[in-house]
């Protein structure tokens, strides 16, 4: 895959496709890890003389313009971190997008409006898809692909305008590359993988792979609900899917089989209700009060899985302990993220909550090895499924 140092840009017209994907309270930025991850790009781009377009999407409006989903705020960030003026278009493919790339310099930077109030950006129909792909890719001479986020998307910033246009990854997605082979190649062991977030289902796919590929995976944040059931445990009100037990359970029994040991929490926190400010208290996992549900694993838990970390080599994390941004039921994401720095091995924070909560926690990101920017395209790739918007890359 070529690199955007395979490129001559002096002069020409480049559209970037970055991940901009960033939380917003109202205008407020909450969580800029996304921008300041694609800088690098833009700052290399620009400081070779190329005139440089970014595109990206911002949460999911499906097509239709919708003030709260502007990339404005975004713009205003990016020329902070970039340190000069960006240029925002307040379209995509229109007249303010078209005027903003005829008006760039060499050096000069510009961002279009979210791509997602386009429908034809997530089409499902490929003539539509295309159809706007083409008046994208009008906008530019050169491709870079480095919203490594959103290459499991078969959309048309992503698949179709590649394929119209010269391309190259950029820095990003070079980097999200080298760091996943390393988790699916030649790997590191022991090597274990933490897996936390709301839903089992979302991580059925990565979960089967893993059984044939991770030495122990530890599992906590709302899914472990599930887990807790199918050994016949009472969960309260927790979280819960009913409909993944039987599969849960085949994949207990398939990791006793495959020797990959499942560490689960043995204490819980938890609440009478989804709140900072709920009644809450610390109960074995194993009895979860009905009339309570569970919203972090508890100190104990913290500790074995601390504990069942100090020895790897290699750590995959994918999805907060618990609901950590309510401060009574942080400990145990900030338990789990110590416990990578402490064992002292090849440590990737993939997933966007995770990355959050290590912001927000007060690590130091530099302190692990790599905090990826695209959770579900991580998950995807050590799924070992094909990324649309890579072989476009690739092509």
């Amino acid at each position: 895959m070529r690199t955007i140092d395979d490129l001559d840009v002096t002069g020409r017209t480049v559209l970037v496709r970055t991940d901009l994907n960033v939380p917003l309270d109202g205008s407020t930025i909450t969580d800029d890890g996304r921008i300041r991850a694609s800088v690098p790009t833009i700052k290399a781009l620009a400081a070779r003389g190329a005139k440089v377009i970014v595109c990206a999407h911002l949460g999911r409006p499906k097509g239709e313009v919708k003030p709260e989903f502007s990339l404005a705020p975004v713009a205003e960030r990016l020329g902070e971190l970039l340190g000069q003026d960006v240029t925002f278009a307040t379209d995509v493919v229109g007249d303010s997008a078209q005027a903003a790339a005829a008006g760039l310099a060499e050096g000069q930077v510009a961002l279009l409006e979210n791509l997602r109030f386009e429908p034809g950006e997530t089409s499902k129909d490929d003539a539509e898809r295309a159809a706007f792909a083409g008046r994208l890719a009008a906008l530019a001479e050169i491709y870079v692909g480095d919203g490594f986020g959103a290459v499991h998307r078969k959309h048309a910033s992503v698949y179709d305008v590649p394929r119209l246009l010269p391309h190259a990854a950029g820095y990003l997605i070079a980097a999200e590359l080298d760091v996943l082979k390393k988790l699916t190649d030649d790997v590191a062991r022991p090597y274990a993988v933490v897996l936390g977030g709301s839903k089992v289902s979302d991580k059925l796919g990565v979960i089967d792979k893993l059984l044939g590929k991770a030495d122990r995976i530890l599992v906590g944040g709302g899914m472990v609900f599930t887990f807790l059931k199918a050994q016949g445990h009472e969960v309260g009100t927790s979280l819960l899917e009913n409909d993944q037990l039987d599969t849960v359970r085949e994949y207990l029994a398939r990791a006793e089989e495959n020797g990959v040991e499942i560490v689960l929490p043995t204490d819980i926190v938890a609440a009478t209700a989804f709140a900072a400010d709920a009644d809450h208290e610390v109960v074995p996992a194993d009895a979860i009060p009905a009339d309570r549900m569970g919203l972090d694993i508890g100190p104990k838990s913290g500790e074995l899985f601390a504990s069942r970390l100090a020895d790897a080599r290699t750590v995959f994390w994918n999805g907060p302990m618990g609901v950590f941004e309510m401060e009574p039921y942080s400990h145990g994401t900030r338990a789990v993220a110590q416990g990578l720095l402490d064992s002292g091995a090849f440590t990737v924070v993939g997933g966007g909550d995770s990355a959050a909560a290590v912001r927000l926690l007060g690590f130091d990101e530099d302190a692990f090895s790599h905090i990826s920017t695209g959770g579900g395209a991580s998950l995807e790739y050590l799924e070992g499924k094909t990324l649309p918007g890579l072989t476009a890359l690739e092509d």
